[in-house]
């Protein structure tokens, strides 16, 4: 079974592209805190890369923004390339199956704006959901 969870909050703007099949694919970081402080009493956080595809990936690009707190759902993924330099890389990262919006942050149409989050025109997560294909 390959399943994780985790909720954190994305280090940067989402980066939506897409294939040359016409598929949306997006991507971005998630900080997750550690659990546990370490010695100097100080909380690490892991930057975990996270992969979502089709009409989720265009709701992730269209509503979330760095800082935005996010649950996501998926399977662990790795992989990997040459690079330019001729080395080998190596990927490990979360392909999405579900995201949630944590926080109703503004959209990124609307970052520069001073509205308050309760006046945001981003729909309710039960809305975004049904027009999800999984």
């Amino acid at each position: 079974m390959n399943k994780c969870v985790i909720i954190g909050n994305l280090t940067k703007d989402p980066d939506l592209r897409t294939t040359p099949t016409g598929t949306s694919v997006c991507n971005f970081t998630v900080a997750v805190s550690r659990k546990y402080a370490n010695q100097s009493g100080e909380r690490e956080a892991d930057f975990i890369p996270v992969v979502v595809w089709r009409t989720q990936a265009e709701n992730c690009a269209k509503y979330l923004r760095k800082g935005s707190q996010v649950a996501i759902a998926g399977s662990i993924q790795t992989r990997n390339y040459e690079g330019q330099d001729g080395g080998r890389r190596y990927v490990t990262e979360i392909v999405a199956e579900e995201v949630k919006f944590l926080n109703r942050t503004l959209g990124r149409a609307d970052a520069g704006d001073d509205q308050s989050r309760g006046g945001s025109d981003m729909p309710l997560m039960e809305e975004i959901d049904e027009d999800l294909p999984f």
